[in-house]
């Protein structure tokens, strides 16, 4: 929720970083509401499924997992942490105006998690997916994203590295 001007995580926000005297909670910003400080967060949800966010592998499943080296499981860091609050998309202009089209920021990030997973087969449909004019390319680098984060992620990073990607496919 917004609480003093801020997205943040109420369960996780500490007492003494609250401004002294009475706080102002409201929901998150750019939001259609359910009820009180309660978003809808269908079209969110709508959006992650889009992405398909699971490995695809044309490979039979192993008999045990599917193996990484270390390097390769690094690429992860940063990606994988997201809990899907929204905070960083939310705090997005390019979010607010589009959120119709544009895919935002913590949609981005849980894609290239699987962009840059070694283990997934399909990183080409993925790409395909989100060659649109609105999905990837809305991003104006604000980096409201980054700096909303709780959780410490850099989407914008995550969506620089996207359109890289897509560009060095062409």
């Amino acid at each position: 929720m917004n609480i003093d001007g801020k997205n943040r995580l109420a369960c996780l926000t500490p007492m003494d970083e609250l401004k002294k005297g009475t706080s102002r909670i409201t929901p998150l910003p750019h939001m259609p509401m359910l009820k009180d400080l309660v978003p809808d967060l269908s079209g969110l949800y709508a959006q992650y499924e889009l992405i398909e966010p699971w490995l695809q592998s044309d490979q039979p499943p192993p008999d045990r997992e599917r193996r990484q080296s270390p390097e390769e499981r690094a690429k992860l860091d940063g990606s994988w942490e997201c809990i899907l609050c929204f905070c960083c998309s939310t705090s997005c202009p390019s979010y607010w105006w589009n959120q119709d089209k544009y895919l935002g920021p913590s949609i981005l990030l849980q894609s290239y998690r699987w962009l840059a997973d070694s283990r997934d087969q399909h990183t080409g449909d993925r790409l395909d997916r989100l060659d649109d004019p609105f999905r990837l390319y809305r991003c104006h680098t604000i980096m409201n994203c980054t700096n909303a984060c709780p959780k410490g992620l850099n989407p914008a990073k995550a969506i620089a590295n996207t359109k890289r990607m897509m560009s060095e496919r062409s």
